[in-house]
């Protein structure tokens, strides 16, 4: 509570992400709530470019501002997910791979975090698709057996603002479009 007695606004807490689109985004969701990810029926498939990140409110113009700026300075490219992998044993958790697009991915993640948000990452960046996080032996191994011949491409054409607010929900605040490819 504030002095004058009301709650102080709600600090937002930002992700910019490419989403993976249908239908292997939706497939994908699925995948991670049969895998006992409950709190996944409410987080889009996505590749992370910047996770979760606390702002103050006056920050949050000035970011989206930056994102699209950034967005107007990369170009669209393919990705192909393919296979899986693990962070184990230093993070539970099963991934699809991002195969193809993975330099792509790191320089918008580089650029993206480059702005008027700056958040210093646990481990160094490593584009994937999340499918089952801090779940039991047996549920990280049967996931990754289980989609270890995934495969889908798709052109990663925008990324993706979301915005959560403490209710367990992302929301998608804004698309930014990537500048088309002169190939």
């Amino acid at each position: 509570m504030t002095s004058a007695g009301t709650v102080p606004p709600v600090s937002p807490v930002v992700g910019v992400a490419i989403p993976v689109p249908e239908p292997w985004g939706g497939y994908l969701q699925q995948q991670r709530v049969r895998y006992g990810e409950a709190r996944a029926e409410h987080i889009p498939t996505h590749v992370t470019l910047l996770p979760p990140t606390p702002l103050r409110p006056e920050q949050l113009r000035p970011f989206r501002d930056h994102l699209a700026e950034v967005a107007a300075g990369q170009p669209t490219f393919d990705v192909v997910l393919r296979g899986t992998g693990t962070f184990r044993p230093v993070s539970d958790v099963v991934f699809v791979q991002v195969a193809l697009g993975v330099s792509s991915c790191e320089r918008l993640e580089s650029a993206v975090r480059s702005g008027p948000v700056s958040r210093e990452l646990a481990f160094p960046y490593h584009p994937h698709v999340t499918v089952v996080h801090d779940e039991p032996d047996q549920v990280l191994d049967r996931a990754f057996e289980d989609l270890a011949a995934f495969t889908c491409r798709f052109e990663a054409s925008s990324f993706r603002l979301y915005l959560h607010s403490g209710d367990e929900v992302w929301s998608q605040v804004e698309d930014y479009r990537l500048r088309p490819r002169s190939d």
